[in-house]
């Protein structure tokens, strides 16, 4: 079984909802020791710290639905970008990580699963570096290296977090959203026939329903459920390795391979339909 935390930026779309129940519906494989609200900043926020306060309360909210407890197991996170690679963004969210994984050994990591821009886990990183060998990150954003550019969201919202995950050295593997996590799309006849009448699986419908305004024919792509998948169901989830990219701060937030750096872990395939089968198969448990 894998210790994990989960990083999210819960109210940004529909999908990280998805990712949560996911991982605390498989104890078999993950013990979700807890669950970090993560900055964003688009047409559903203010601003990244709004973006923050607004995925706590959606963690809140899915949690309850749940009947699951979170006092101790919830923190809000950053209220901002990082400013720079050596500025850490203090937070609830980044002192429980550092704790969590100073329990944790290089034998026995601490997984973080992190679904949005990494600011939280990039902080913990840089305020307390001792952390980097008892950590293994993995990591949805970005592109594959071989994607026009490089501007996905969670990559690009903090790019001086994201930087670090490609430098520091931490044990990375990244699961790109285009072209890998983009696979893992669907609509909502299917979700309707599939998830199960629990009040969870029911929210779940209903903000996917109105993402696609009704439409049955529309689909969205369910990205963070990848990144979880990748402890829960290992055999979905194919990696390659490769010299860890240099990530460039220019407006298509480029990449340059140097064969001198260090490697990490890429998805280059996920097998969608194992994915979502596990996923079904234990919501329509849950009464």
């Amino acid at each position: 079984m894998f210790r994990m935390i989960l990083d999210t930026d819960t109210y940004n779309e529909v999908d990280d909802q998805f990712a949560l129940v996911y991982a605390l519906m498989s104890p078999e494989a993950v013990k979700v020791e807890a669950v970090h609200a993560a900055p964003f900043h688009n047409e559903n926020s203010s601003g990244p710290g709004d973006g923050m306060e607004r995925s706590f309360q959606e963690i809140l909210r899915l949690m309850k639905l749940m009947g699951r407890e979170t006092e101790g197991i919830v923190f809000r996170g950053a209220d901002r970008f990082m400013e720079s690679k050596e500025t850490p963004v203090e937070s609830d969210a980044v002192d429980n990580l550092i704790r969590i994984a100073l329990d944790s050994s290089a034998d026995d990591p601490l997984y973080i699963v992190a679904i949005g821009a990494p600011t939280n886990v990039s902080s913990a990183i840089v305020k307390k570096t001792e952390i980097l060998d008892r950590i293994i990150v993995v990591w949805l954003g970005g592109t594959t290296l071989d994607w026009p550019s490089g501007r996905e969201f969670n990559q690009m919202q903090d790019i001086p977090a994201s930087q670090i995950l490609f430098d520091s050295g931490v044990r990375l593997v990244q699961i790109p959203c285009h072209n890998v996590a983009s696979h893992l799309l669907v609509s909502v006849p299917e979700l309707r026939a599939c998830m199960g009448v629990s009040d969870i699986a029911r929210a779940l419908v209903d903000i996917v329903d109105e993402a696609v305004e009704g439409n049955p024919g529309r689909t969205r792509v369910i990205w963070d459920i990848s990144a979880v998948a990748y402890l829960v169901v290992p055999w979905a989830v194919r990696l390659i390795k490769i010299h860890s990219p240099v990530l460039h701060d220019d407006f298509n937030c480029s990449y340059s391979i140097d064969r001198r750096r260090h490697f990490i872990d890429v998805a280059y395939f996920l097998n969608r339909d194992g994915i979502f089968l596990d996923f079904y198969e234990k919501i329509k448990r849950l009464k």
